[in-house]
């Protein structure tokens, strides 16, 4: 594929998909400053309004393995395309919803469209993009828009809903979607795994999926209900027998979804091992820093968008140091390098008191966060895609989506139940009515006790790199020398 398309037709095809990650990326946060809106305007419960996120993250978190394999079977532009029709077509939806019950399905749809979208992107890139130095330089391009993206929602969020009203947080998603499927019908070529055969695993789709999307509730009920509840407990194990038994169909299928002997590459599995533990800790850092901003600051959505402007220009610097990182250092290296920058940006928000200020207490810690998500997820997605044989690219791609959503959905659970503990520790334990000064500093108590364990699950990530993934498991990204795919068969 790579040989077959010109330079200028495979870089206009990279910013078709990029467009599209970045409008994914950015939906899963550009919600969240608008929420308070949304309640007042429909009416909402705070259940429903935790549904409003809960649904999304379900819907791309489940589908994202069945996605990724849809897409080499398919073909990756088609899903492509299916999948940004769906997210569009929800996005309209959402636009229009009166009420919570509406708005919330709409958001389960979009994040099955997300679900379909992200792998198939991912994996247009490495089928079109060759092992080594042009490839790198796509993915430093992708991590660029892929980070960011997250950033940018906060800022574009409080823009709409302060300016304009909290419906066209969706509805600008729709000539955006419009736009890049026009686009990939013209520059995006399509690309299917050649296999010699075309049969579903309708058996191991349905245990997976199911799986993945009761393992996503569980987590994300958690802190409601209790980590040691029956509830927590009970679907725990019923997503655990569901993927056992996905793994007993895909030994015994003469067709499987997963080729288990995917999991035998050391790089692919080492990194996505490492992706569940970065996202964890990385990505509540967001969460948490915009509750800061608008509960103890006082920030406007529109100027808690703002105070993150700053985090997107640093993921986009931090993605163009990866590459030449990459180059001299190697990926493995680079990826620990990153992880650390994060982790020292996680343990300088420890230290942020109750009355403090953004621009001396939060934005040092928020731009080294922002330099090392950049200086990661170049690397850590090379070592996940590359070397993996053709057919397996959307599932490669699946597998890093998935780890990337599950650990943050994680995260967030363990996280904020450990903040919310500690802070009504510390109120219960004054021993007098709390001031409003109290409630404030036990808040940000909270806030730092998650920052400290998001940082200490980020640098157990850090070593794993080193632990897990060998110099020579991913020397070949550096020199640009094409491995032999230990999957192929």
């Amino acid at each position: 594929m790579p040989d077959a398309l010109s330079a200028r037709a495979r870089w206009a095809a990279l910013v078709v998909v990029c467009f599209a990650q970045f409008m994914v990326v950015l939906d899963a946060t550009i919600v969240n400053v608008a929420l308070p809106s949304i309640q007042t305007d429909l009416d909402l419960t705070t259940e429903q309004l935790q549904w409003i996120v809960n649904a999304y993250t379900l819907m791309f978190g489940g589908f994202l393995l069945l996605g990724g394999r849809a897409a080499d079977l398919i073909g990756r532009r088609r899903l492509f395309l299916i999948g940004i029709a769906l997210f569009s077509a929800a996005s309209a939806a959402n636009a229009l919803a009166n009420s919570g019950e509406v708005l919330i399905f709409a958001r389960g749809v979009q994040g099955l469209g997300a679900a379909l979208v992200s792998p198939a992107a991912l994996s247009i890139i490495t089928t079109t993009f060759a092992e080594g130095r042009d490839r790198t330089r796509a993915m430093g391009v992708w991590g660029a828009i892929a980070g960011a993206g997250g950033a940018f929602g906060l800022l574009l969020g409080g823009i709409l809903t302060d300016v304009l009203s909290w419906p066209w947080i969706f509805v600008i998603n729709v000539p955006i979607g419009i736009g890049t499927a026009l686009a990939a019908l013209r520059y995006v070529p399509e690309s299917r795994g050649a296999m010699t055969h075309r049969r579903f695993d309708l058996a191991g789709a349905v245990s997976v999926t199911a799986g993945l999307i009761v393992l996503v509730y569980a987590i994300v009920k958690a802190q409601e209900k209790g980590w040691a509840s029956l509830h927590t407990l009970g679907l725990s194990a019923v997503a655990l027998a569901l993927l056992a038994a996905f793994v007993i169909i895909e030994r015994r299928s003469v067709a499987p979804l997963v080729r288990l002997g995917i999991f035998r590459k050391r790089s692919l599995t080492g990194a996505n091992t490492v992706m569940t533990l970065v996202a964890a800790g990385m990505f509540s850092m967001f969460f948490f820093a915009t509750l800061f901003g608008q509960e103890v600051l006082g920030f406007s959505p529109l100027k808690a968008g703002l105070a993150f402007l700053p985090v997107t220009g640093g993921i986009i610097v931090g993605a163009g140091i990866a590459q030449q990182g990459i180059k001299r250092l190697g990926a493995r290296i680079q990826t620990v390098i990153g992880i650390g920058t994060a982790t020292i940006g996680m343990f300088l928000l420890t230290s942020m008191p109750y009355n403090g200020s953004y621009a001396s207490d939060i934005l040092p810690g928020l731009l080294f966060i922002a330099f090392g998500m950049g200086m990661t997820f170049v690397p850590i997605t090379l070592m996940a895609t590359t070397g993996v044989h053709g057919d397996d690219q959307g599932l490669a791609s699946g597998l890093l989506n998935t780890a990337q959503q599950v650990g943050g959905a994680l995260g967030l659970a363990i996280l904020s139940t450990v903040a919310f503990n500690h802070s009504a520790s510390q109120l219960s334990g004054l021993g007098h009515a709390p001031t409003v000064a109290d409630k404030s500093a036990a808040l940000v108590s909270g806030y730092t006790v998650a920052f400290t364990v998001g940082g200490v699950l980020m640098a157990t990530g850090a070593a794993l790199v080193l632990l897990l993934i060998r110099g020579r498991d991913v020397a070949h990204i550096a020199t640009g020398e094409v491995e032999p795919a230990l999957v192929g068969a």
